[in-house]
């Protein structure tokens, strides 16, 4: 297994490496870390952020011999996969068939958020003030819910399918400073109409946490239909303001992975849209497998 080397003069006594190194070991790993940092994109990859560690330390590294720990890394052929769309554009349906076929992690920041807001923390009551007045919640509040979950051991071994995050430049740029870059950015485009349309009509079954929609899904039976919520940012007013938002930010979220962007046609049939997303995954697959993976340490 590939392993990686982090650097951090604050960690834990119980954590530390039995031994530190010389500043000119120190200078040395920095040199070979640069070497490869190309091979992989994950924050467990063998490199290390000098430019970070200068900031904790106030600007100065000269006198400092870190610490290192090592931990596992990610697999080199573990998938990457980022999705997006505006909301009901079909994420949640998508992801179900891409979890299931390519046995990927599913992250939904939406499920992130809406679990600190169940839980009343100060962090879930700020993102809700946000949320229903349908702005972007800040970075600060999400960034670190994300980075925790994608350095989750099943994450790192199996890959991660990351649902609806980033939304904005900044985000994206968040996560690229930590160290978290896509192998593919998924972006699904549907027709505002049909959009508004799918919105309206969905609700939640609380029970089961399954979602129906009152035209295209309706619930099997009464006693399903009675117990049925609808979400509080689920109505037009709200749904169009988040579409705004939407479309002001997917622009600029573009602009980072513009190279490995692929757009899906969400106007179709779950089927067909899949068939354009698996197309795009194999096509993929077939080039990690033709790439050397990262070398193992």
């Amino acid at each position: 297994m590939a392993c990686a080397v982090i650097s951090s003069p604050n960690l834990n006594p119980n954590l530390k490496a039995s031994a530190s190194l010389s500043q000119s070991s120190f200078s040395a790993k920095l040199h070979f870390s640069s070497q490869f940092s190309s091979l992989s994109a994950s924050p467990l990859s063998l490199r290390f952020n000098e430019n970070l560690l200068r900031r904790r330390l106030g600007g100065h590294t000269s006198s400092v011999s870190p610490t290192f720990v090592v931990v596992a890394s990610a697999k080199p052929d573990a998938l990457k996969i980022m999705i997006s769309g505006p909301p009901a554009s079909g994420k949640g349906t998508q992801c179900e068939l891409i979890t299931k076929k390519y046995d990927l992690v599913h992250i939904a920041a939406g499920d992130l958020l809406r679990a600190e807001i169940a839980s009343g923390s100060e962090n879930g009551r700020r993102a809700k003030e946000f949320m229903e007045k349908g702005k972007l919640v800040p970075n600060e509040i999400v960034v670190m819910m994300v980075k925790d979950r994608l350095l989750q051991s099943d994450a790192q071994e199996k890959g991660w399918l990351l649902d609806g995050y980033p939304r904005s430049q900044s985000q994206a740029a968040a996560l690229k400073e930590l160290g978290f870059e896509p192998d593919l950015f998924i972006l699904l485009e549907v027709s505002e109409e049909m959009l508004v349309e799918r919105v309206v009509g969905r609700r939640l079954d609380p029970v089961t946490g399954r979602i129906y929609h009152l035209k295209y899904s309706p619930p099997e039976n009464e006693e399903i239909a009675a117990r049925l919520t609808q979400r509080f940012d689920d109505t037009e007013e709200k749904v169009k303001l988040r579409l705004r938002t939407h479309h002001q930010n997917v622009e600029a979220v573009l602009s980072m992975y513009e190279d490995i962007t692929i757009k899906v046609n969400g106007d179709v049939s779950k089927e067909e849209v899949f068939a354009q997303i698996e197309s795009a995954l194999e096509k993929l697959i077939k080039q990690k497998k033709a790439t050397p993976g990262a070398v193992a340490i």
